[in-house]
């Protein structure tokens, strides 16, 4: 995607919204969308009629784009993301942070739903992500001709979830006597979920929970200097010696029984930026 590309999705949204400037950005992951029903929304766009923009095809993304208010603070929300499982290149996974960040947003929320692997974690546990392993995707957003208006060639990402903002949310979360968990998520392609030694592989390398989103959405934020901030649902356990049968329907149950949790901690950080 180029930065013409970039610059001409974010010309359109801000002619159709009136010139609103978000501050904050959030990135909706599986069976995490209701945060939406909290937003004060004042203009909502279908991913369709959004120009340069991909189209979520997974079922449980909705794929539409709200502009609001969340705890005083003006937000912009992608309720569904895009995956490189679905076909799409990486720089069309990462498009609509760039976008966003020429919106006007100086900070990233993302979420997921993920396998947890560290033996302490349970169904529908929370995970505020500190750090992450990416070394298993195929592709980076930020390969190709650099866009020398958004950042630097070679980002540092000795940080890149903001060591400010989880401190923070595991505040909050003890605030509101609330168990969670601040670990490594382990980022891979998909879509077909890990076998049991790639588990064990994964859990070597440090990591407590796995996904198949959110690292290149990150990359591409902190290549902009965007403050980042990441939580996953635990929504199925990959712990090999314990390992069954992924259930979808089970997946989305777990998300939602921690959905409420997850809005609260985000209200609570906005509220406190």
């Amino acid at each position: 995607m180029t930065y013409n590309q970039i610059r001409e999705t974010a010309d359109f949204l801000k002619n159709l919204t009136n010139d609103f400037v978000p501050e904050i950005g959030i990135i909706l992951g599986t069976g995490l969308g209701s945060l939406v029903e909290d937003i004060a929304v004042e203009h909502e766009i279908s991913y369709a009629d959004i120009p340069n923009f991909p189209i979520a095809t997974v079922e449980f993304h909705s794929g539409k784009l709200y502009f609001g208010r969340l705890s005083g603070r003006k937000v912009v929300c992608m309720q569904g993301r895009f995956h490189y499982y679905e076909g799409y290149t990486m720089q069309q996974v990462a498009f609509p942070v760039r976008v966003m960040k020429l919106l006007g947003i100086h900070t990233l929320m993302v979420s997921n739903a993920a396998g947890g692997m560290n033996d302490l974690y349970k169904l529908s546990d929370l995970m505020i992500i500190k750090d992450h392993i990416s070394l298993f995707l195929p592709h980076n957003p930020l390969i190709g001709p650099n866009l020398d208006e958004l950042g630097d060639r070679f980002p540092d990402m000795c940080d890149p979830y903001d060591p400010d903002l989880v401190t923070m949310a595991l505040g909050i979360a003890r605030e509101q006597k609330m168990g969670i968990h601040a670990g490594v998520y382990a980022s891979v392609p998909g879509p077909h979920l890990e076998t049991r030694a790639e588990y064990r592989m994964l859990r070597m390398l440090g990591a407590d929970a796995v996904g198949m989103s959110t690292v290149p959405e990150v990359l591409a934020a902190r290549q902009m200097n965007l403050r980042c901030f990441g939580m996953s649902v635990i929504t199925d356990m990959g712990i090999p010696e314990k390992l069954e049968k992924a259930d979808i329907a089970k997946i989305i149950a777990a998300a939602k029984k921690a959905e409420p949790n997850m809005t609260l901690i985000i209200k609570e950080l906005i509220g406190r930026l």
